[in-house]
């Protein structure tokens, strides 16, 4: 039996154009939204179904739809950019998951071509084939895969991405259940051997956010992804240190909009007020919310401000 379905307002739309027109943005640059192959996709949402025994509450799925509504939700919330982010839990998938990658973005503009990896023979060549094929943006998620980030297998992947400076995305802390690879250790020690990385630490690396805020003022090239953080339902159980935020702001221009749409228990619209309640609420600022929500990602990715 799925979770009960989320109270989301007929004109969410409406409210989030309202707070972008107060801001001057034209829309939002999501760097963390999913779109998988359908098999896939049902599998992380039966995941996601029973997932109250591993979280100890509920994670109904926001936006349960075709993967056709998806996209014209995600147009119409305001999302101008975005990724459609993939991720293996085992040797042999992510290939063939980078060649679907690059098929779902070919018609779409708006979309980021993203691509994924694994610890295996092999993964350095085509990691390298993805981006010459187009890929943007990668994923890794070592809680899902289960696997050590400082893989030897890994090296090969670890130097195309620092020669060609791709941005990766990755899942490497704890929350919201701890797995046997996941925390701050394990990409100190990566960055340590890889410098150049340009890494978007999902989730703000909940709950570790001091020592991930750590690795953003060491290294240039470390992004944070403000996907889930923030919002009541992250801050109930892991709440971001009000002491930190200082911090937070000094590295403004690294840190980027992500929602992680679909897979919300809540409302899109809360991920975005959650950026304004620091923005506004906590004084942070206008000019501090324009770049989380859109500018810091288009310089990133070398696109135009909105």
């Amino acid at each position: 039996m799925n979770p009960p379905a989320v109270d989301i307002a007929p004109d969410e739309p409406a409210q989030i154009r309202a707070r972008l027109d107060a801001l001057g943005l034209d829309g939002i640059f999501d760097v963390h939204t999913h779109f998988l192959p359908e098999r896939m996709l049902d599998k992380v949402w039966a995941y996601f179904d029973s997932a109250g025994p591993l979280t100890g509450r509920a994670w109904p799925i926001a936006y349960r739809h075709s993967e056709e509504e998806r996209l014209r939700v995600l147009r119409a919330l305001g999302v101008r950019h975005f990724t459609a982010l993939t991720y293996p839990h085992k040797p042999g998938m992510a290939a063939w998951l980078n060649q679907w990658g690059a098929e779902f973005a070919a018609d779409k503009p708006d979309c980021l071509q993203s691509a994924t990896f694994y610890p295996e023979p092999g993964a350095g060549d085509y990691v390298r084939e993805a981006i010459e094929a187009g890929a943007r943006i990668f994923k890794a998620h070592v809680q899902v895969g289960d696997y050590d980030p400082n893989s030897p297998l890994l090296d090969p992947v670890w130097e195309v991405l620092s020669e060609s400076r791709t941005p990766l995305v990755i899942h490497s802390g704890h929350g919201p259940a701890p797995g046997r690879f996941t925390g701050p250790a394990g990409m100190e020690t990566l960055l340590g051997r890889y410098p150049d990385l340009v890494l978007i630490v999902a989730h703000m690396g909940l709950p570790d956010y001091a020592r991930f805020l750590d690795l953003a003022e060491k290294y240039d090239g470390v992004h944070l992804d403000t996907t889930m953080a923030f919002t009541a339902f992250t801050e109930a159980a892991t709440p971001f240190p009000v002491s930190e935020l200082p911090r937070l702001e000094a590295l403004g221009e690294r840190v980027l909009f992500g929602s992680d749409f679909p897979n919300i228990p809540y409302p899109y619209l809360e991920a975005v007020d959650a950026i304004l309640g620091l923005s506004i609420g906590l004084g942070l600022g206008d000019d501090w919310a324009r770049g989380v929500l859109y500018g810091n990602a288009a310089r990133l990715f070398g696109m135009s401000s909105a």
